[in-house]
Parts: structure tokens; sequence; C-alpha cells
């Protein structure tokens, strides 16, 4: 469905779609539909190196810094596009629509000239390192900690960091650090950027349950950054870990709703095929997961157009518990959609299909990035206005 683009909005949809076709049933067609994000790393990587090569990396960035100055319904055309061309999941995610816009909003000029451009060529993966043991979704809760080390003007960073997305494939991490002792909650945190290639610094994947092992433990213990690596002040990093997190919200939600979009139309192409399309019941929860997605477009499409920003957006708020509700249910659909024929897979290294792997993903949706609790205290507090949750002294 295309709402509101102009004639000069479709010749880019042409022209986003023309390429990633070709890229598609050519010379990276071997990375068409592919699950998962640690498969095939080392093609990814060069997937990264073509997007960037091509200045379709990082569209919505200024020229200058390998951008097309794309406007925001551009970038909305490009994330649909990506999606239903059946390119993978980008590796270079955190860099592409976090680390480089915290680094263009907050960091200083001499920042942006020596990250930016490895971001937007493809050459530099950058991961992200918030969630703690104790610090997932209270992420204030961190205790980690960085000290100015005044004899080599380094900041020296100790502690752990949880659930670190690709680490194991990264070159560097944005770390969220208490540097003020005593400090508590928000107050004392400060924002570093860190080479992950150097002593002091360990990763261990995590096995998932669907095979793959995405996820890392990073140990922290006396690695080091140069005090240039600091972004904004030393203990503003609260400010700025929360503007990086505003940038989630952004045009990348049309893209991942077009990967729903798959998804949700390999099930009812497997419900026709092995004849469970003819259960009522099944149509009844198909028709129901078709209502959801369309809502969630509409609903991205508000937080797209909201500009108020002094009043809280209803739709952002409530995105992160509707997407991840109903994409677990979405998952629970396909696995009785396929029968017996959803749950078996070959070998010890093994990888699922897209629909089981949906199924075991989908666990985690309502977790990770604030659980469904977490998300309705959100909505509570921020947009209705009810009493804050009580909170024990930390």
């Amino acid at each position: 469905m295309k709402l509101g683009f102009s004639p000069e909005d479709e010749a880019f949809r042409a022209e986003a779609a023309d390429w990633l076709n070709a890229q598609m049933h050519g010379e990276f067609s071997d990375l068409k539909g592919l699950t998962g994000l640690t498969a095939a790393a080392e093609r990814r990587k060069e997937w990264e190196l073509k997007l960037g090569e091509d200045r379709w990396s990082v569209i919505g960035w200024p020229s200058q810094w390998g951008g097309r100055d794309a406007t925001l319904a551009q970038q909305v055309i490009f994330a649909e596009e990506y999606a239903r061309a059946g390119a993978p999941g980008r590796i270079a995610h955190m860099g592409v629509e976090l680390a480089g816009p915290t680094i263009l909003t907050f960091g200083t000029e001499e920042q942006k000239q020596r990250f930016l451009p490895g971001i937007a060529s493809g050459k530099v993966l950058w991961c992200q390192g918030y969630s703690e043991p104790n610090a997932g979704s209270d992420l204030a809760n961190v205790r980690t900690k960085a000290r100015l080390d005044p004899a080599t003007d380094e900041w020296v960073v100790d502690g752990q960091k949880i659930w670190t997305s690709l680490a194991q494939i990264c070159d560097w991490i944005f770390v969220v650090a208490r540097s003020e002792e005593g400090s508590k909650g928000p107050k004392g945190l400060t924002f570093l950027l860190m080479p992950l290639d150097q002593p002091g610094i360990t990763i261990r994947p995590i096995r998932q349950i669907n095979g793959e092992a995405e996820f890392n433990e990073t140990f922290f213990d006396g690695a080091r950054t140069a005090s240039g690596n600091l972004v904004s002040t030393p203990g503003n990093g609260w400010q700025v870990a929360m503007g990086l997190l505003a940038f989630e919200r952004g045009v990348s939600t049309l893209g991942q709703q077009m990967n729903f979009r798959n998804e949700l139309d390999a099930i009812i192409a497997a419900a026709r095929e092995n004849g469970s399309a003819r259960n009522p019941l099944i149509r009844q929860r198909i028709a129901k997961a078709e209502i959801g997605l369309r809502l969630m477009r509409y609903g991205a499409l508000r937080m797209l157009s909201h500009t108020d920003h002094a009043r809280p957006d209803g739709a952002a708020l409530t995105y992160k518990l509707q997407w991840a509700s109903w994409r677990r249910s979405l998952g629970e659909l396909a696995m009785d959609v396929l029968g017996q024929a959803g749950e078996v897979t070959d070998g010890e290294d093994y990888h699922f299909p897209m629909l089981p792997n949906l199924f075991l993903s989908a666990r985690a949706d309502t977790i990770y990035g604030g659980t469904n609790q977490i998300q309705r205290n959100i909505v509570a507090e921020r947009a209705l206005g009810l009493p804050r949750e009580p909170r024990g002294s930390m």
C-alpha cells in the first residue's frame, strides 16, 4: 500500500527496487531470504561493502558523510523495497541506525570525520554496550565503571555487558559506563566509543535456542579508549543514550514490517500447500494477523508524521509492545500451520528455515528492548500520566 508518495518518490522507488533486485538475483543471490544474522558472516560483510560502494547504506545521511540526503519518504521507500527484495538483515545495523546518527547529533567534528566514513562504507561494524546482568530493562542500573587515567589521557573501563549483538564480528562498541563514584540511576553515566580488538576485552558468544549465536557476553578488564572518544561530556551519558534509543523508532519500523509481511506471506503459502488453509480457525488467525500488520503500518506512519516532540507520541510508546506481542503470536501460528514438519532439523550445527526460526526467535521479542511489563509501565506513566511504579533503593 502506497500512501501519499510523489512522482519523484515513485521514481526513487523504481531506482531502489531495480538495484536491490539486480543484486539479489545476481552477485548476492546466495543471501536472498537468509534468516538470522550470524550465517554467512563474511558474505554479509561483502554485502555491506557493496551497499556502501553504491551509496545505498546510509541514504538518509548528508551526502558529505556518504549518504544521499534522502527525504523521510525516500528512506521509508528504501526500507520497504529492501525487505520486499528479500535482502539479508543488516549486520551493520548498530552503526548505520544507532552509532552513526548519535555521532552526527552529539559528536564533535573530529569524531564525525574519524568514524562516519567507516560506517557509511561498510568497512567498520559496531555493536551496543548497554545491557548488563542487572541492567537490562532498568538501563539506569549500570555498574560497569569508567575512569580517566591522567597519565595516558585514556578512559579505563571495567565491568560486563550482556546480549551484545554481533560483538564477535564487530570492530567498535559504544558503551554506557558509570564514571562518577557513588552516583545512582541516570546520573554520573558516560558514553564512550571503544575499539573491540584490544587487551582487556573478552567476548563470549551465547548459544540460542534456534542454533544461532547472535548475542554475546562482553567483559571489560582494564580496557581503554582515548579521551577523544568520549561523546558529549563526562556524566552526560544518559542524555546521549536516550537520544540514541530514539533513533530505533525511525524509518526502519516500516522495513521491519515488510519483513513481517514476508513471514506472513510464507505462512499463507505453507497453509495453502499443506491444506491447513481449509481449517476455518487457521484462516481466522491468518486474517487476525493481517489486520494486526496493517494496524502496525498505520501506527508507524503516525510515528513518522509526529512533529510535536513536546508531547509523548502514543504510537511510539506502544509500538514495541504491539509488534512484539503480534510477532510472538505469528510464530505460534507458523508452527500450527507447519505441524511436525516444522519441528525437525539436521546436524549439530543447525540452522532453521524461516518459519521455525520465526517461532523460536519471536520468544525473545517480548523480553529484549524492554519486556512487555516494562512497556506497559512506560505507557501508563508517560502517556497516561499514572503514578510511577514503586521502585526500591539502589
